[in-house]
């Protein structure tokens, strides 16, 4: 909701910047990396396979491989509490140490208008030196610098700023996770892109009873016994008078469920407690039950709601994975309360003892590999300055295959990006719909000049808001300089397929270039184009000076972008990094794609092009996209040439020609559908026997024969 507003915003003042969104596209080049790591550091070429840059160090004779620098966004966009994906620079060793964490970019409202940068930049220095093979958690005691205690390495939270530390910590660790498991051997020879995805539509009704002979709901109890021998042979041996009395009794006692899984968790939770829990989870995240009774259990009594666990890790692959409380009590039947553990009233009720965590998406859990849970027990010798004596209890959960969809060579993630975003993708479908129906059929609203007004406008606004900052669909001259670098490396264009809204309104615009030309995109799905369009027509209403081009000059102009154009597509084939400069031709990853939220310079150059649009009719589009003029190129295909015309037309009515805004009519009539944005103001005119000249004097000539005839 923050982000749609602030986008209103922008599009009615044009001086309010929106916020930035989650687009999974890095913003730094090589040399701003080169900058961050300057010597005795050597930047290496950004791969071609994962973004990523090594970087080097000399050692004596020999360069070593010293660490793989990339941005956040680039591996976990996890939204900020602002709804937007805060961005890091993380440099991660080969052992997997941090190197270093720097925050690129973020909207975090309690440090932009409230505390400052300072302490968020402060936040995410602690990480030098920690290790991913540490359970790194964050801590608001108030101490100075990372410390071990038990399990977990902690480091100091940010005061009245925790729910956006917390994300700044799942960022940094799930991108971190996701290179260690490619980069550096941490996937245990397997492929980390190679996930296996839970089952949604997998379920049936099943007793408590059979999901606990079945396992999948597991009993895990350790006596006394068991935990003395554990710490037997250290300095923790016999300090538990209890567990010396009574060696037998349990010591921990509870059950573990995977409760996001449908059947397990459907039949655990009852309906209502089903509902609640999907409420609260984001699509690809996992949730996990306990219920505990006795001596020990998962938790402390001071453990902070919503918090990590202070007791509990999970593992997979030698990794930890932050899982967190959810804070979720759910009303539970009398017989899920489990072997030995009674509930506190005879009905259904809360069940003591009872958390739900939560695992994240991003942070690339496997539901088909082992999960490894430690249950972490610490004892104190001694009275004014214990020693702390600490053993892990490990138990482990392995669901079955029956209930999740296993990954496969052909089939890593980008398959449930498009189930996890369908509600997207339909909605685009029945927009580009409309807007077929709306072109085919253009007779019938353009007979009603002030519905169309009202249509271009709406339609142009869901382009803005929905195709271009919510959804990301902004099409630009990097898809197909991206085509070009893949196909002359010899890489698949699978990655295409990670952006459902981009190939979506591909297949579209594809299919709209053949009929209609360029201008079904650049008219009416282009984002920064209807930017443009819509800061041109406030302009209007406040009745700023509009500059008319001369014909010839601005014939002269639209030339501008085929030679951008040529230079990038020559340079995508000779230079990438030269590439990479000339793109910024195009503002639409400052305005669309980052929201304004960029270096001055980058601002500065979407706004200026905004501001003369206020002046100069759509000027960006017409001069300069070098994406408008490949698709110009591309339409010159198309079968229709299919806006109507009259003999009339230009020779010698110039009404259409001179209301043109775009100057696509030529003095003969004819249209340059070339640079037509099919905005159908030229068919209004055609059909108005108020503004059609030719109309106007057929009306003329039938009302004299009328009034002849009638004399």
């Amino acid at each position: 909701m923050c982000r749609l507003w602030a986008a209103i915003l922008f599009s009615f003042c044009m001086l309010t910047p929106a916020l930035p969104s989650s687009a999974s596209a890095g913003v730094l080049a090589r040399e701003d990396v080169v900058k961050r790591f300057p010597a005795p550091y050597i930047v290496g070429e950004k791969e071609l396979t994962m973004p990523v840059w090594p970087i080097f160090k000399k050692n004596m004779t020999s360069t070593d491989l010293a660490a793989y620098a990339f941005e956040s966004i680039d591996f976990a966009p996890i939204p900020g509490f602002s709804g937007v994906p805060m961005n890091l620079l993380i440099a991660l060793d080969p052992a997997g140490v941090f190197l270093d964490v720097q925050v690129l970019s973020h909207h975090e409202p309690v440090f932009l208008d409230g505390l400052g940068e300072a302490p968020m930049r402060a936040f995410a220095s602690q990480y030098k030196t920690l290790s991913l093979k540490q359970n790194i958690k964050i801590t608001t005691h108030g101490m100075s610098g990372s410390h071990q205690e038990g399990a977990n390495v902690y480091i100091d939270g940010v005061s009245k700023a925790t729910a956006s530390v917390r994300i700044l910590n799942q960022s940094a660790l799930s991108s971190a996770l996701k290179v260690a498991r490619k980069k550096l051997g941490f996937a245990e020879g397997r492929d980390p892109d190679l996930i296996a995805r839970i089952k949604p539509g997998v379920f049936a009704v099943m007793s408590l009873d059979t999901l606990r002979r079945r396992g999948l709901i597991q009993h895990v109890q350790m006596t006394h016994r068991e935990i003395e021998r554990a710490f037997a042979g250290s300095d923790g041996a016999g300090l538990d008078a209890q567990a010396l009395a009574r060696p037998d009794d349990p010591f921990i006692n509870m059950e573990l469920s995977y409760v996001s899984v449908p059947a397990i968790g459907r039949n655990i939770l009852g309906k209502d407690g089903w509902a609640r829990l999907q409420n609260r989870l984001e699509p690809g995240d996992h949730a996990f039950m306990f219920i505990s009774r006795g001596r020990y259990g998962v938790v402390g009594d001071d453990f902070t709601r919503g918090a990590v666990p202070d007791r509990l890790v999970l593992k997979q692959g030698a990794l930890p994975i932050e899982i967190r409380d959810l804070d979720l009590d759910v009303v539970l039947p009398e017989a899920a309360f489990g072997r030995g553990l009674t509930p506190v009233a005879p009905a259904a009720a809360v069940a003591p003892g009872m958390k739900i965590f939560r695992v994240i998406s991003q942070s690339g859990l496997d539901p088909s590999q082992e999960l490894e849970f430690f249950l972490h027990v610490t004892r104190n010798k001694g009275i004014v300055y214990p020693e702390k004596i600490s053993r892990d209890l490990r138990f482990s959960l392995r669901l079955p295959a029956e209930f999740y969809v296993a990954a496969e060579a052909d089939n890593k993630s980008w398959h449930s990006i498009w189930l996890q975003r369908w509600w997207e993708i339909a909605l685009l479908l029945g927009a580009l719909l409309i807007l077929s129906c709306t072109l085919l059929w253009q007779k019938k609203l353009t007979r009603h000049a002030q519905g169309l007004i009202w249509f271009r406008r709406s339609f142009l606004l869901f382009t803005l808001f929905f195709i271009g900052w919510y959804a990301q669909g902004q099409l630009s001259i990097v898809n197909l300089t991206s085509v070009i670098q893949a196909l002359m490396a010899g890489r698949s264009l699978g990655f295409l397929m990670y952006d459902p809204m981009s190939v979506t309104l591909w297949l579209f615009v594809l299919l709209s270039l053949l009929v209609w030309g360029r201008g079904t995109f650049c008219g009416w799905l282009c984002p920064f184009g209807a930017m443009q369009e819509l800061v041109g027509k406030l302009a209007q209403a406040l009745r700023l000076p509009q500059l008319r081009v001369r014909t010839k000059t601005d014939a002269r102009l639209k030339l501008v972008k085929y030679g951008l154009l040529a230079l990038i597509l020559l340079s995508a084939i000779f230079s990438a990094e030269l590439t990479d400069k000339l793109i910024e031709s195009e503002p639409f990853k400052t305005a669309i794609t980052l929201n304004f939220i960029r270096s001055w310079p980058y601002v500065a150059y979407a706004l200026g092009l905004l501001l003369a649009s206020a002046f100069v009719y759509k000027f960006f589009c017409r001069y300069l996209c070098p994406f408008g003029a490949g698709l110009a190129l591309l339409g010159r295909f198309r079968l229709l040439d299919w806006l109507p015309r009259r003999a009339a037309c230009g020779t010698p009515c110039q009404t259409c020609r001179h209301s043109c805004e775009y100057k696509a009519i030529r003095p003969d009539g004819a249209i340059q559908y070339d640079e037509c944005f099919q905005c159908l103001d030229c068919v209004v005119i055609y059909q108005s026997d108020e503004k059609c000249a030719p109309l106007i004097m057929e009306k003329k000539r039938a009302r004299i024969i009328t009034i002849q005839e009638a004399t």
